[in-house]
């Protein structure tokens, strides 16, 4: 399940948005207590392969799962984003 959509233009670098995107995310309900404002980890293509994501993460609280470039594939990233590109297209 999404936790937030941003639509860009087409020709829009993805990385621009992640910022914009992490502010989005709503507090899940469904728990008593505090609700929860972030996700326990993000995974991301080789796009956002960059210090300052991974840092700009770690700051939020977040866990990095980043595919490196220049390593080979085969990590199993691949497996989960596949569920997102399935799930927009």
């Amino acid at each position: 399940m999404p936790l937030a959509v941003s639509l860009t233009g087409g020709n829009r670098n993805d990385v621009t948005q992640l910022e914009p995107l992490l502010d989005k995310i709503p507090a899940v309900a469904g728990r008593v207590g505090r609700p929860r404002r972030r996700p326990d980890a993000l995974l991301a293509d080789r796009g956002y392969d960059h210090d300052k994501y991974r840092r700009l993460l770690w700051q939020r609280g977040i866990r990095p799962v980043i595919a490196k470039r220049g390593e080979p594939h085969g990590t199993g990233l691949g497996t989960f984003r596949y569920v997102v590109e399935r799930t927009i297209a």
